[in-house]
């Protein structure tokens, strides 16, 4: 009996810890974009720093600090077993770019072994969906 409890006092905070994570604002940093085609093979590669802030109901990408797009959050699906190094987030939202066009977005946070890459993936452009690994993450207060 003593062990089942232990068990599922173990279960209960491993969960807690996950979901806690995913309420939290975090910050990626990233310094090479990855274009894709419709199969995911790579047709070109830029060298450029792209910052993402995801909040609880917001999210705002800046590349080279100047372009800047933002917008709320629509939906939030995350699964971690790790916090950001073993499981998936995706995320779906409404963001305005600097001329104030929205795109619908879905963004698909994968980590694996530790290393975290970002899949950006706008409605109506499934010709060029962007992919980033994240060099930097940390969470944001």
């Amino acid at each position: 009996m003593k062990t089942i409890i232990l068990f599922l006092s173990l279960l209960v905070a491993g969960s807690t810890i996950c979901f806690a994570q995913c309420d939290k604002k975090v910050i990626f940093t990233t310094s090479k974009t990855e274009h894709l085609d419709p199969s995911g093979v790579v047709v070109r590669t830029e060298d450029e720093k792209a910052v993402v802030e995801i909040g609880k109901s917001d999210l705002t990408i800046t590349v080279n600090g100047e372009h800047k797009m933002a917008g709320p959050i629509k939906s939030n699906s995350c699964n971690w077993t790790v916090p950001y190094k073993n499981g998936k987030t995706i995320i779906k939202a409404t963001l305005s770019d600097d001329s104030g066009s929205d795109k619908n977005v879905t963004i698909t946070i994968e980590g694996k072994d530790g290393k975290v890459t970002l899949l950006f993936e706008m409605e109506g452009m499934s010709d060029d969906r962007i992919r980033v690994s994240a060099d930097k993450f940390e969470e944001a207060m």
